[in-house]
């Protein structure tokens, strides 16, 4: 899928034609880190693409050995602007504290009894952050995970803002989840999630009582977040026993139905919060957050879920608990989970062969506290990963993170950041569906987002660069080379890591030289250069292959 060189920011996607093949650095720093920064060929390069999964695989918890990213988080601040009540006016720059001083439960709780317009601070300082990570970390890997399960275990985070800000006031804590299981073990990472105060309010499993259940959470937990919707099978069966596999001893069916849906939603009455409700008319819970567990709420009566019998009045959360090493153990969940992080890391037509090894792997590993890294780095290290070059666009966080990080922007995050990235469709952490944020290249090759691609990266290097990154091109560029060709070779290598295609080469060329000759140094003022430089800059990576990856 490629794009051309726009003539004009006005120019629109032509139909896409794969690139050359690039070296497989290059498609590793691609696919599983945003993008290379000044040395990272040359690294990966030097200590081999095996040396270099492995040790993104297994990413340091200490902030010392991550030492620029942690000073990045240290030393950004972020506006927060409003009017109190009382008429006073906040316009702070403040630091990400619930991030570097990793606030709890407690303290993020307590953000819901101030102004409403600090509700949304912490949802805020997470995507800040999130930025600084995607651009300065060194644990690359681990950061394309997070957005990958951020993504499969999708929560708008705003959906209570204007009532009970549960979710907005605690989204660092669900970010946390998604970091401490990215690379861990699936069924524990299910459990997870089911007991986070943003996934209990965002599928209303928090309010869901016998008589009858909520099956909010129930469909998703099948349908999103376990087998996929390629295993519901109700247009074929609805009754059970009729679903192939049933019957079997021990069952196994091949997929799930509503049934299954109704008796799972059945078994996750009582999951619930902390938030002050009446259990019975002289017993109330506290109003903290916690997650909390009704046995009042539950249905205890005997249930069926993938053909497995759940007998009657089992110990507390049994059902529940039941349900997740059903689903993590089933087949369809492995061959669903695999598909998607093949989709991610390879080709949105991942080859079914290496879906079909992923997801053995998977089935192998599923009690191993590393699972998902297993996986993980078979498809890393597989032949499909270095052979399937261009069958991926870079979605807007990607693209952005990876023009930063080639052009070695200083970099620091604001509200312009984001609302930039949200006009080319990637509205972080807001995707209001539980679906997450598509997959797909074709969903982001719109005319209209495109045009704001090339439109955002143009405006960097102009009055309207939201002042959220400064660059220093020029003073980037070696002392021997000077000559227009020069400058443009030593920029394509640098964001490309490769040569661009003759069109677009020439292109580029072209616009450098500016009609003198293509072997001696650009002419014009020196402001003239600076600005041409940027924005030679700025059309590399409009070009059909940086957006490529």
């Amino acid at each position: 899928m490629t794009l051309r060189l726009p003539r004009v920011v006005s120019d629109i996607p032509e139909a896409p034609a794969l690139q050359a093949t690039p070296p497989v650095e290059i498609i590793a720093l691609n696919r599983m880190a945003y993008g290379p920064r000044p040395g990272d060929v040359e690294r990966v390069q030097a200590m081999g693409l095996t040396a270099y999964v492995d040790e993104q695989l297994n990413p340091s918890a200490n902030p010392a050995d991550d030492s620029t990213c942690t000073e990045r988080l240290n030393a950004a601040r972020l506006r927060i602007t409003y009017t109190r009540s009382d008429g006073t006016r906040v316009d702070e720059m403040r630091p990400l504290r619930t991030i570097t001083e990793n606030w709890n439960l407690e303290q993020l709780y307590a953000i819901r009894q101030q102004n409403g317009n600090e509700h949304a601070r912490p949802i805020e300082e997470v995507r800040a952050a999130t930025w600084i990570r995607a651009i300065y970390s060194k644990w690359q890997l681990r950061e394309v995970l997070v957005e990958f399960w951020h993504n499969h275990f999708n929560v708008d985070s705003q959906r209570d803002l204007g009532s009970g800000a549960r979710i907005s006031t605690t989204w660092p804590l669900y970010d946390a989840i998604m970091r401490r299981h990215a690379l861990g073990n699936f069924r524990a990472f299910l459990e997870d999630v089911a007991q986070s105060i943003a996934m209990l309010i965002y599928l209303d499993n928090a309010t869901s009582r016998d008589g009858p259940a909520n099956e909010n959470y129930a469909r998703e937990l099948f349908e999103l977040h376990g087998m996929g919707a390629s295993n519901y099978l109700n247009d074929l069966y609805d009754r059970w026993r009729d679903v192939p596999g049933a019957t079997a001893t021990p069952p196994a069916p091949v997929g799930y139905i509503d049934q299954d849906v109704y008796e799972a939603a059945r078994a996750f009455t009582g999951w619930t919060l902390e938030m002050g409700q009446t259990i019975v008319s002289n017993q109330r819970l506290p109003d903290t957050g916690k997650f909390a567990y009704v046995e009042r709420w539950h249905d205890n009566a005997q249930k069926r879920v993938l053909a497995t019998e759940f007998d009657s009045n089992r110990p507390a959360m049994e059902d529940g608990r039941r349900v997740f090493d059903l689903i993590a153990a089933h087949p369809g969940t492995a061959r669903f989970i695999c598909e998607k992080l093949c989709r991610r890391l390879v080709s949105d037509t991942p080859p079914q062969a290496l879906v079909e090894r992923a997801a053995a792997a998977w089935l192998a590993a599923k009690d191993a506290p590393d699972q998902i890294k297993q996986v993980v780095r078979l498809i890393l290290l597989s032949p499909e990963f270095a052979a399937t070059w261009g069958a991926k666009v870079k979605r807007p966080f990607d693209m952005m993170a990876a023009f930063l990080r080639a052009t070695s922007a200083d970099v620091t995050p604001n509200s312009n950041l984001f609302s930039a990235v949200a006009a080319m469709g990637y509205t972080h952490f807001t995707w209001a569906p539980p679906t997450g944020l598509p997959e797909a290249g074709s969903y982001w090759l719109s005319t209209a987002f495109m045009l704001r691609r090339w439109n955002t990266l143009l405006g960097l290097f102009g009055n309207n660069s939201g002042g959220y990154a400064t660059f220093a091109l020029q003073g980037q560029i070696p002392a021997g080379v000077t000559s227009s060709r020069q400058i443009v070779e030593f920029w394509v290598n640098r964001l490309l890591g490769r040569p661009a295609e003759a069109t677009t080469l020439n292109r580029l060329l072209d616009f450098m030289r500016q009609n003198q000759p293509a072997d001696a140094p650009p002419t014009g003022t020196a402001a003239d250069i600076t600005s041409r430089i940027n924005n030679l800059v700025a059309l590399i990576g409009m070009s059909p292959e940086f957006q490529q990856k």
